[in-house]
């Protein structure tokens, strides 16, 4: 009986110990998720802090008396009038109405507070509207910079405040008698690149990265899919094979700026191809996801049962029946969540793209794979290298953007296994 005792007694002991080992391993995997979800919660934090302004924009209006004198210009329809009509003064001159303390000495103060690009608006205003000439039309215009970081950073350390004391009193003023708003700044998502914060836009990097990922994903899908299905099942299994097989897993490990110096010396110095285009960014991404595509397809095509196959030959159909119209169709879930990771990885690099000269300063929409364009993490690059302070919320907005691409991409991936996928 003692015997018997003593031996229950250190079995007691002995999972006592093991239960105290698993709680214990229980909590340092609690703690792990609780730390990783902790430096996710502070990452968009001070992601959507900083960005969330960057989809607000900062106006002004102004009645603005279209004078002939004043503007120098007697026909808006006479294309070499309005080339040497002064809009400027306009505006001066509406700004010193209302803020009547304003002497003739405060001209350049009062011309710090509206957008610098105010007078070709004015401009095309009245050259598509001739007929408002010597009258007096309330139209609004883009505040300048300096005052939309001024009205929605105040305050703010991180932000550089660049108005004087004076100018600073003015736009308290034009805020009080709704001169000066802010909204929703559809400029952010109907205009390219800009010299100016205000007018800065990521459309521009939107269109790009989408005729980036075109060319990505007609080309990798495909050529990824069926160097998957050749390798899985009609390649011999010899040296060579398993040869391409072990650098296959090595390129999908190669950082990604190796495949942009490849670009740029096969694509570009050696077959001549126009540099910041989306054709070339967009084959630089295919050498760089092909690698992702085959593993997760040759993956999606072992995960099909034996059995499938040994069916479809058993009633006499060839190796090629067997793949395409059995095999493939019940692997297409696997690879094409495989291939949306893979394109969600490409969306977001940088490296490969600045090395074939994404990272120039594109202003204008691209219209064509050819034209000269940029892409979103490329246009978040340029603007947290930029100096002016109205370009930190227009970097943690483009963010904001690219990440809700990323995980929509994500979720798509997620819905078609959920969708597609066959339980056996």
């Amino acid at each position: 009986m003692n015997n018997q005792s003593e031996q229950a007694e250190i079995v007691r002991r002995s999972l006592k110990r093991r239960y105290r080992k698993e709680r214990r391993f229980r909590s340092y995997g609690i703690l792990a998720i609780a730390l990783a979800l902790g430096a996710l919660i502070i990452l968009f934090a001070d992601i959507i802090g900083k960005g969330h302004t960057g989809f607000l924009k900062t106006t002004i209006t102004l009645d603005v008396e279209m004078d002939s004198e004043r503007m120098y210009l007697e026909d808006p329809t006479n294309p070499d009038e309005v080339r040497m009509a002064d809009f400027v003064e306009p505006l001066i001159v509406s700004l010193a109405k209302i803020l009547p303390d304003a002497t003739e000495d405060d001209r350049d103060a009062l011309r710090g507070l509206v957008n610098a690009y105010s007078a070709n608006q004015l401009r095309n205003e009245l050259t598509a509207n001739p007929d408002w000439m010597g009258t007096t039309q309330t139209i609004t215009f883009l505040a300048n910079s300096n005052v939309d970081v001024y009205v929605k950073h105040k305050g703010d350390d991180a932000y550089s405040i660049k108005l004087s004391e004076q100018q600073q009193a003015w736009v308290d003023e034009l805020q009080e008698r709704g001169v000066i708003e802010t909204r929703f700044n559809d400029v952010f998502f109907t205009s390219g690149d800009s010299r100016d914060p205000a007018r800065a836009g990521v459309l521009g990097a939107i269109v790009g990265s989408l005729l980036t990922m075109f060319v990505t994903l007609v080309l990798s899908f495909p050529i990824g899919v069926a160097g998957a299905i050749y390798l899985e099942e009609f390649a011999p299994k010899n040296r060579f094979t398993d040869f391409i097989e072990v650098n296959i897993n090595n390129l999908a490990a190669v950082p990604s700026i190796i495949f942009g110096l490849l670009g740029l010396a096969v694509f570009i110095n050696l077959f001549g191809m126009p540099r910041s285009v989306p054709f070339v960014g967009g084959l630089v991404l295919t050498l760089m996801t092909l690698p992702t595509i085959i593993i997760s397809s040759r993956a999606a095509i072992q995960s099909v049962p034996p059995s499938i196959r040994e069916a479809a030959e058993g009633i006499g159909a060839s190796k090629m029946q067997v793949v395409l119209h059995h095999v493939l169709p019940l692997a297409m879930p696997g690879m094409l969540t495989g291939s949306i990771i893979g394109m969600a990885q490409a969306l977001g690099e940088t490296a490969p793209l600045l090395l074939i000269g994404m990272v120039a300063f594109i202003v204008e929409v691209p219209e064509g794979f050819f034209d000269a364009a940029t892409v979103l993490p490329v246009q978040v690059f340029l603007w947290a290298g930029s100096p002016e302070s109205g370009f930190i919320e227009r970097a943690s907005a483009a963010i904001m953007v690219l990440l809700t691409f990323l995980m929509s991409m994500n979720a798509l991936a997620i819905w078609l296994r959920k969708r597609l996928e066959r339980r056996w």
